[in-house]
C-alpha cells in the first residue's frame, strides 16, 4: 500500500503526501476551513508510517500566533481515519465587551483543540 498521493477530508482540506521513503512521509497540508489558524497557508508535513498506521505533524503561524497540529491515524477500508490535536500559543482576547482584542498567551488547558477527520484519496 502506498501513502503517496492526494487525500481530501470531509471538509475539503487537502493532504498531499509526496514521499514515503524508509517509513517516513513528507508532504503538504492546506485546510479548507476559514476559521482555522492554518487557513490560507500551505504547510509542510512530516511524519511516519508503518503498515496501516500513520502519524504526521505541521507547524504554522497566523495573526493569532504560532500553532502545531498532529494527526494520528489508521487506514481502514481505503480511508485514512485520523485523530488530530492543535496546540495554539496565543489567542485574541478582550478585557471586556467593546474593548479592543489583544493577543494573550493561552493557558495549557485552553491551548489544545482536538477532533477527528476522515481522509479519502482525492
Amino acid at each position: 500500500m502506498s501513502w503517496v498521493g492526494s487525500w481530501r477530508n470531509q471538509f475539503g482540506s487537502l493532504l498531499r503526501i509526496i514521499s514515503e521513503t524508509e517509513e517516513r512521509i513528507e508532504g503538504t497540508f492546506e485546510t479548507a476551513l476559514e476559521d482555522s489558524g492554518f487557513y490560507g497557508q500551505t504547510v509542510q508535513v512530516t511524519g511516519f508510517h508503518r503498515g496501516n498506521c500513520i502519524g504526521f505533524v505541521a507547524v504554522g503561524s497566523s495573526a493569532t500566533g504560532d500553532r502545531v497540529v498532529s494527526y494520528t491515524g489508521l487506514l481502514r477500508h481505503g480511508k485514512m481515519e485520523t485523530a488530530w490535536f492543535v496546540v495554539a500559543d496565543q489567542a485574541l482576547s478582550a478585557a471586556s465587551e467593546g474593548d479592543p482584542a489583544k493577543l494573550k498567551p493561552l493557558n495549557w488547558w485552553r491551548a489544545v483543540t482536538t477532533n477527528v477527520d476522515t481522509f479519502e484519496r482525492a
